[in-house]
């Protein structure tokens, strides 16, 4: 934990949340850009705020000027409550975003996380505007991922690995289609990202840098 990382917690839906809260270095009178909500793998194969994508998500975003507030789903780490199937997950991502988001909000989430993001960015598109939408590894051949608003595709960063052993690409080709959405592909990489971490944090900031 570094300087600018604060711990600390939220009443969720079922109890308790565990949140850490990456904020960037600003000059004296400067604001952060807004806040990014990201998302973590699955709770019941080791997914934690602490994923090495999830933090990398989060430096991307901090470095880009955005405040990064990573959580613990419900029944993970000091998060109450127990797995509910993405449902509860969807809420406990919304009641994040509800109280810990100022400013502009962006939203972030790898495999798993990436589901449940695309529900919250589907449901919240009536009521809240999202500046970026980053998908990581999207979890297509497992979940029901929601279709991306269309207004919001030129905001929207999909990434996945060439050989992705967890969630085959052709399943995220086969959600994406239909939409349109582009998907960029990371040539021989698998479902971690292992070894081209940097790259990934690379494309998201350049992803932020446009939108």
């Amino acid at each position: 934990m570094n300087s600018h990382t604060s711990k600390t917690t939220i009443q969720g839906p079922a109890g308790t949340l565990e949140l850490m809260v990456d904020a960037p270095q600003l000059e004296p009178g400067q604001l952060s850009r807004g806040t990014a909500v990201i998302a973590h793998p699955h709770p019941l194969f080791g997914g934690t705020m602490e994923n090495k994508v999830v933090q990398t998500l989060a430096r991307a975003f901090v470095q880009s000027g955005w405040q990064a507030v990573r959580f613990n789903f419900r029944g993970v780490g000091a998060s109450q409550g127990t797995y509910d199937e993405g449902r509860g997950e969807l809420q406990d991502l919304l009641a994040v975003a509800a109280q810990r988001a100022t400013g502009d909000l962006a939203l972030a989430g790898f495999s798993f996380g990436a589901f449940v993001t695309s529900q919250a960015a589907a449901q919240l598109a009536t009521q809240r505007p999202l500046s970026s939408l980053v998908l990581i590894g999207t979890a297509a051949s497992r979940f029901a991922v929601a279709a991306i608003p269309e207004d919001l595709h030129p905001r929207t960063l999909v990434v996945h690995g060439e050989q992705d052993d967890t969630v085959p690409l052709s399943d995220v080709m086969n959600w994406a289609r239909p939409q349109k959405l582009p998907v960029t592909v990371i040539p021989g990489v698998e479902h971690f990202f292992h070894g081209q971490l940097p790259l990934l944090r690379s494309l998201v900031a350049r992803h932020l840098a446009a939108t």
